[in-house]
């Protein structure tokens, strides 16, 4: 019994070589991360120096839009005591909006404003300044003079609307409170909807939300006559997979019953698609047409 256990064990000379040079490939690649440090040390960065030439190359390039150095945290402090004197708030100097008692944070604010292509056209406009406190306002408001540079505003009229369903991106940014990149949303968004039903759906373009709405609802009107609608017993897969009420297995699933039971001719058709709920199929009813 031990004898077999013994040949069952043993191992031949070769066997044992390769064992040994096994084992000391093992060593050497447990032991090659601790000496590749030893000889090969990592440099510290001098994260001062690079500071310093980032200010220097900041400099040369005759520094960035607010006036003051990035690397340094803004401060709040304001002069203890302002002095006051008439001014146009279009690019005025740092110095002087700090003469009027505003601290750094505020002025890089409204430097930032002005390099976005921000412009103060009355003095409310200093106002709506979110850097600028109500106490701030009351003490600099009676020294703004803005003079006509013959700027004219682009914005509607009081009174004034726009009809969504027919206005392209640039009518749209006539709205107060919308942009190039919104006006573009809304063209898009209303392209992929067939036009808007009700001024509710606004909120459904990506980043209207309840305040922005509110301050642009009564800017515009909504003329239904517009609505581009979906033949559905036309409309193939691509077609009904842009319209944004309807998710890609939804769609798949009207292009499927059409094919297995032809024509649909009327919205109680598809109500015998079993993931079309009453909620969808009101939403989609007033888009769609069947002849």
């Amino acid at each position: 019994m031990i004898s077999r256990i013994k040949n069952y064990l043993s191992i031949t000379k070769k066997e044992w070589n390769g064992m040994v040079i096994l084992i000391i490939v093992i060593a050497l690649i447990l032991a090659a991360p601790y000496i590749y440090e030893h000889f090969h040390q990592d440099k510290v960065i001098d994260f001062k120096g690079f500071g310093k030439d980032t200010t220097l190359l900041k400099q040369a390039k005759g520094g960035d839009a607010t006036g003051y150095d990035s690397s340094e945290p803004l401060s709040d402090d304001k002069i203890a005591k302002p002095i006051l004197f008439v001014f146009n708030p279009n690019n005025l100097p740092a110095e002087q909006w700090k003469q009027l008692g505003l601290s750094e944070r505020q002025i890089a604010t409204i430097k930032h404003f002005e390099s976005k292509g921000g412009h103060f056209n009355r003095k409310e406009d200093v106002q709506k300044m979110y850097s600028i406190t109500a106490d701030d306002y009351k003490r600099i408001a009676p020294y703004i003079n803005i003079p006509d540079e013959g700027y004219t505003s682009n914005k509607l009229a009081a009174g004034e609307t726009i009809e969504l369903n027919t206005a392209d991106s640039a009518m749209l940014t006539r709205i107060h409170g919308i942009g190039p990149a919104f006006a573009a949303r809304i063209v898009e968004y209303r392209q992929r909807l067939g036009g808007f039903l009700n001024k509710d759906q606004l909120k459904e373009v990506y980043g209207i939300d309840t305040a922005k709405f509110a301050g642009i609802k009564n800017q515009v009107t909504i003329n239904t006559t517009y609505i581009t609608k979906i033949k559905i017993n036309e409309v193939d897969f691509e077609g009904l997979r842009k319209f944004p009420y309807l998710t890609n297995k939804q769609t798949n699933a009207i292009i499927q019953y059409r094919t297995q039971h032809g024509s649909y001719t009327g919205i109680a058709d598809m109500k015998n698609i079993a993931i079309l709920d009453d909620i969808i199929l009101r939403k989609i009813e007033p888009y769609i047409v069947f002849k």
